[in-house]
């Protein structure tokens, strides 16, 4: 009997499918693109409607091969390539080299590598959607133009070898760009007043000079700050008024793509190629399972939108682990942005049986800490606000005002999963909330003694602190993913590559994590 032929992309994957598919189906890999524009020349006709021209990739010849040779009894061929744009392209170009009368194709999508999910996919097979392979040609035909029509320009005037891009060349802008702000920045003096005071009871603690005669005070140089703590000296010091609201904290939204790479301690390739690697399959042989198994949910999404069968179990998982107080009445539901295209789920874990725990024996540390993070922020999501009351001091010496916030926490809500408190600034590992309890800049804070409207407190010192405006930050990778993101230039499944062909290509260099144009990088941006 013919078997039926199942096509994806990686090796990887193929073997994580393989187990879950009878003797009646062979799985393959494509290596990803097996079909692309030719290198040589443009490959677009511009003048019949942009027409392109595709041929075999030379290094996939023997992959192409392979593919007919395996598809030569099949009489049904599933392409199970990747759920997005470029995957539904490649198996637009695997159907293209694979059709024949006596075959019929089919396509599999799936947004995680798990029995449940495979077995699905296969009684719901589709069509190869033509309208995502045309957004596919359609992006990849801009690609060229840009890059076939600006690069030689770049040869002719600087030197061969070089290259500009559609979205390349606009994140080396940026980075040109805020270079040349941190060269014009000419820094600032000002200066911060502490005092320290003691109340009835201890601890002391330092407020911080905000107001003279009721309006905003600064203080632009030493002789100034001299001129405020003469005018302080022999000021009796009192507590103006003291207010005390509860404040929530909530959760952050599962991971979408570029908050990964933003969040993640890596490199964004780096995260990309651990992220893969979680989804397409991971060795749990202490666990009494067979093959490889796919921790989390597919790694290029736009989306923050969770399935309900996976809220139901999270919420089970957030009962049982912290009790009924840490479980939301209904599932907490956020919004995805107007732009994204909300074909996938958010990254997630894809069971709540493998928590990073139980599965740390079988991963590297770097595939442990990725999976953690993941992990932390589905469960997070999913869980009560944070409360903690916040107290403000206002404390009045002569006509100035003086101000501290102390907070005490009630509740942790959704920080208990990262073993944090509310009032808890250092964090071990990043955990982004959202909601109404941002620091105030201007602000000190500590931990309060009991105070009251009226209340005497002893001045025990004046601190007086220089400080000056600091100019722009360079890009990191992950500030640069921001602004691209924010911007709506690229994908975030691109993200890895176009930093890698900037530092290759020698536009860039890193300086402490940080991005810096070479000179060559200012020339190109520059032209």
């Amino acid at each position: 009997m013919a078997k039926s032929l199942v096509v994806v992309e990686s090796p990887a994957k193929a073997k994580t499918i393989n187990k879950y598919l009878g003797r009646d189906y062979k799985v393959v890999a494509s290596m990803g693109h097996i079909r692309d524009l030719p290198k040589s020349q443009l490959g677009v006709d511009v003048d019949h409607d942009f027409a392109e021209e595709y041929e075999s990739i030379a290094s996939r010849k023997k992959v192409i091969k392979e593919l007919k040779d395996a598809a030569k009894d099949a009489t049904d061929i599933y392409i199970a390539t990747d759920p997005d744009r470029e995957g539904e392209a490649i198996g637009w170009h695997i159907a293209h080299e694979l059709k024949g009368k006596k075959r019929k194709i089919h396509r599999l999508t799936f947004n995680e590598i798990t029995k449940k999910a495979i077995q699905y996919a296969l009684a719901h097979p589709r069509a190869i959607d033509e309208q995502m392979v045309d957004a596919q040609r359609a992006r990849r035909v801009l690609d060229r133009l840009v890059g076939y029509k600006i690069s030689p320009i770049l040869w002719d005037k600087v030197r061969r070898g070089l290259s500009a891009g559609r979205v390349q060349s606009v994140a080396l802008k940026l980075v040109t760009d805020r270079e040349k702000e941190i060269a014009k920045f000419v820094p600032e003096e000002y200066w911060h007043l502490f005092a320290r005071l003691a109340g009835a009871q201890p601890p002391e603690f330092e407020a911080k000079l905000l107001k003279r005669d009721g309006e905003n005070i600064a203080i632009g140089n030493e002789e100034q700050s001299k001129a405020v703590l003469a005018a302080l000296e022999g000021a009796s010091w009192t507590v103006s008024s003291v207010t005390t609201k509860e404040r929530k904290r909530h959760p952050a939204p599962p991971f979408i793509t570029s908050k990964l790479q933003q969040t993640a301690r890596f490199p964004v390739k780096k995260t990309m190629m651990l992220a893969q690697q979680l989804y397409e399959g991971v060795e749990l042989p202490g666990l009494g399972v067979d093959g490889p198994i796919g921790l989390i949910t597919y790694m290029r999404t736009d989306s923050v939108r969770v399935a309900d069968e996976a809220l139901v179990a999270v919420r089970e998982h957030i009962k049982t682990a912290f009790g009924d107080d840490y479980v939301p009445e209904t599932a907490n539901a956020y919004k995805s942005k107007a732009s994204a295209q909300d074909a996938h789920e958010a990254i997630r874990p894809t069971s709540m049986q493998y928590d990073p725990e139980t599965v740390r024996p079988y991963l590297t540390q770097d595939q442990y800490s990725l999976y953690r993070l993941i992990w932390n922020r589905f469960v997070g999501s999913q869980m009560t606000p944070a409360t903690f009351d916040e107290t403000m001091v206002d404390i009045t010496a002569s006509e100035h005002l003086f101000r501290v916030k102390g907070t005490v926490p009630k509740f942790p809500g959704w920080m208990a999963t990262y073993g944090l408190t509310p009032g808890e600034p250092e964090q071990k590992e990043p955990a982004p909330g959202s909601g109404d309890a941002g620091d105030d800049e201007e602000t000190a804070s500590g931990v309060l003694p009991p105070l009251a409207e009226g209340d005497r407190l002893e001045l025990k010192a004046l601190r007086p602190e220089q400080k000056f405006t600091q100019p722009p930050p360079r890009f990191s990778e992950a500030t640069l993913v921001k602004e691209l993101e924010e911007n709506g230039i690229g994908r975030p499944s691109t993200y890895a590559s176009i930093i890698g062909v900037l530092q290759d290509r020698d536009y860039v260099v890193k300086l402490e994590g940080r991005f810096k144009p070479t000179s060559l990088g200012v020339i190109i941006s520059d032209l």
